[in-house]
């Protein structure tokens, strides 16, 4: 369960501080699916960071499964990050390393055996209609095929949790369709909500 407690981001400019992110009181339970909808720039893409504290609030709390994760750094809070995946709204794949080096990425930092990346990183190609890529570099991709990789990639630990910053955004419908159904026929979902928040 996530809970978001009374967050604020405010950021400082050249003409004073603002807030991003105004007040937010949120939780979800396990099992669910919670989009969060905003026009652009409202700070959708910030509201997400704070949960696995890419964005740190600069009011409130973060609790995860009723841990106060807010103050967590270093080895505790790369623990936690081991359980939340993030798919990233502009890819943020490594582009020195081969599409299967880039899925097996947060496993290879979790300690995963070679034994078990071998295993997890063609199943998840495979998901994703990436098999014949296995070894090929981002920048021999399209774009709708980075967004693939990098959705791979957030489910390589198996997550609790998973953050989602417009994953399909680079994908035609027909891909979209494709993956939600492979991957939503290994999970059960307990109930769909949209949120909007106080965002600017």
């Amino acid at each position: 369960m996530v809970n978001i407690e009374n967050v604020t981001v405010e950021f400082q400019t050249k003409e004073g501080s603002f807030k991003a992110v105004d007040n937010i009181n949120l939780t979800i339970e396990n099992g669910e699916v919670f989009g969060i909808v905003g026009t652009s720039g409202a700070g959708k893409s910030t509201l997400i960071r704070t949960i696995n504290l890419l964005q740190k609030p600069t009011f409130g709390k973060i609790w995860i499964d009723g841990e106060d994760i807010t103050e967590y750094t270093g080895h505790a809070l790369r623990a936690v990050r081991h359980t939340i995946g993030m798919i990233f709204q502009h890819f943020n794949l490594i582009h020195t390393k081969t599409v299967f080096e880039n899925i097996a990425f947060p496993m290879v930092i979790a300690g995963a055996t070679k034994e078990a990346i071998a295993q997890r990183v063609p199943e998840l190609l495979e998901l994703v209609g990436l098999s014949d890529k296995m070894h090929v570099y981002p920048s021999k991709l399209s774009g709708g095929q980075k967004q693939r990789v990098g959705i791979a990639r957030a489910l390589a630990n198996n997550p609790r949790i998973l953050l989602c910053d417009e994953p399909t955004s680079a994908l035609d419908l027909e891909t979209t369709n494709a993956i939600l159904q492979r991957y939503s026929s290994r999970m059960k979902w307990t109930s769909l909500k949209k949120y909007a928040p106080k965002l600017r």
